[in-house]
Formats: C-alpha cells, structure tokens, sequence
C-alpha cells in the first residue's frame, strides 16, 4: 500500500490499530478483579491501543459464566471505561448465552462484539454455520451492531469459510463488520483481505503486521499488547507514516513474540504482567489453568530486558 493511500485507510476502518483481548485478572476468590483489570485497561490504552477486547481468548472468556462477564462488563463501565474503547467477545457454546451477552452488550452501548462459533460439536455444515450468525443477527435486530467473526480453529475447531463470510455479508451488509484471524496463517488472511475489503480483517498475531498492512488489513488484535503495546503500536505509527525503519521494528516485535508464545502464553502473560506491577495477585488463573503451568521467567525476562 503507498502512503498516499494509508489515510483512506485509517476512514475506511475507524476502528483500525492495536487492540488488545485483555486478560483478566482475578481476586482472592478467583473471581474477576475489577480494580485491577481497569489499572491494566487504562495502562493498555495509553500505551497505544486502539481499544480492549473483554472476554476474548486471552481473558480465559469460555472459564466464565455469562453472569459473570456481564457483571464486569458493568463495573469498568462504571469506573469510566467508554464503550467506544470496547470490542465484548460473546461467543459461547450454547447459543442463548451468547444471545444473552450480546444484548447486554447492546443495551450498555456496546455494539462491537467478537462472536465465535459454538466450539462443542465440530464438522458443522456450512448452512449450520451461516444459521448461528444470522439468528445472533436477527434475534438482537439491532441498528448499531457491529459484528466480528472469530476464526481461531485451533482452538474452536470450527473454520469459518470465505462462502459463508460471503453469504453473511450479502444478508447482513450493515451488520458484520470484520473478522479476526487466529489462524496464524499468512495465506488464509489475505484471503480474507482480498474477498472482503469492506471489511477490517485483524490477525491474532503482530507477527504479520507489516505485512498484513501492506496487503490492506486493518490492524491486530493481539495476546502480547497486554505486555508489549507500546512496541506494537510504535510499529505501527511507523508502517502509517511510511518510516524506513519499519522493516527493523517488525523483526524486533516478530523476536519478541516468538520468545513468548515459546511458553503457555496466558500463564505467561499473567506471570509478565506480575512481575512489571511487583503484584503477584495477578499470576492468579482460573481452570484448566493452574500457576504451575507459569513457566520460570528469568532467562524471558532477561530477553525482554
């Protein structure tokens, strides 16, 4: 993409840039924190990030009830997050709940929401696939919703294909808004890219930035902001504006997140995170995730030093 053309770029996706699926941090109880997971939201958005994506992956979102991620949602909300620096993942295994969840996403002015397919039976048919977002698009009939598909097979077990983004798109024009790729493969984003440019396509990984910039992407949405936002978002700035160091800085940031997604990356998130605030409140995980699966940190310290 020439640089004349990034400003278009940056209108035609407003929500374009660095967004971070935040973890989520835990109190004595093993229930989500608020106080500390509002610090670490604000921290991320200053930092650079374009906004936070609450209960995704990373945020252990399939380990909490719905109750519960309804509950937070309303509490940074209340201590001042604004729904305009808010992506809500809803997607769940049984269909109602992440009905549920979207609509109060809705009702608290929240209308990005990251939605995965049901992830419990797998070999779903394409017309079963398609039947999931367009009953989530009918049911919340709603005029402001900006819907993202969530395609991370790895770990739903369930692809989301071009043919049924393609179908979705025709029925839903104004609805389905992008789509987050945690396929970690080059070749199926710029598919993506290349099928649906109206639509903002964001890998799971800053790994593919630059590249995925250049082909017309819109940003990432990525595990390692919670702990390297600044780096990322500086990579960013320097693909936007066309700076010649943006190739060295890409290579820096591709460094940096293989070392860590060299270990049990939300264990070791949490572990980074801890060990930046000296708060080891935060190395706290709910199941299947437990703090002996938080690898030792000095020889990962040492390199991110």
């Amino acid at each position: 993409m020439k640089p004349e053309d990034r400003g278009p770029h940056t209108r035609r996706f407003p929500e374009h840039g660095i967004w971070a699926p935040i973890l989520s941090p835990l109190d004595e109880q093993f229930s989500p924190d608020p106080e500390r997971l509002i610090v670490h939201a604000q921290k991320l958005l200053a930092d650079g990030c374009r906004g936070i994506l609450l209960w995704g992956s990373t945020g252990e979102a399939p380990s909490f009830s719905a109750r519960e991620r309804m509950v937070l949602l309303e509490q940074l909300l209340e201590r001042g997050l604004l729904p305009e620096h808010l992506m809500i993942g809803v997607g769940c295994s049984a269909w109602p709940d992440t009905l549920e969840l979207a609509r109060h996403a809705l009702a608290h002015a929240c209308p990005r929401l990251l939605v995965v397919p049901p992830f419990y039976y797998k070999g779903i048919s394409e017309a079963g696939l398609y039947r999931v977002y367009a009953e989530l698009v009918e049911g919340l009939a709603s005029a402001e919703l900006r819907l993202y598909l969530y395609h991370f097979p790895k770990l739903s077990g369930v692809p989301i294909p071009l043919t049924v983004v393609a179908r979705l798109q025709a029925a839903f024009p104004e609805v389905i808004a992008g789509i987050k790729d945690s396929s970690g493969d080059p070749a199926h984003t710029l598919e993506y890219i290349q099928n649906f440019p109206d639509l903002a396509i964001f890998p799971g990984t800053e790994s593919l930035l630059l590249w995925m910039l250049e082909q017309g992407g819109a940003g990432c949405i990525t595990a390692n902001a919670n702990v390297r936002a600044a780096s990322i978002r500086q990579l960013y700035d320097a693909w936007l504006h066309g700076a010649a160091d943006a190739t060295k800085l890409q290579q820096a940031v591709t460094r940096v997140r293989t070392a860590i997604e060299a270990n049990p990356l939300i264990p070791t998130l949490k572990a980074l995170v801890a060990h930046s605030r000296e708060d080891t409140g935060w190395k706290r995980l709910r199941a299947p995730f437990c703090e002996h699966d938080i690898p030792s940190l000095s020889s990962l310290l040492k390199f991110l030093s």
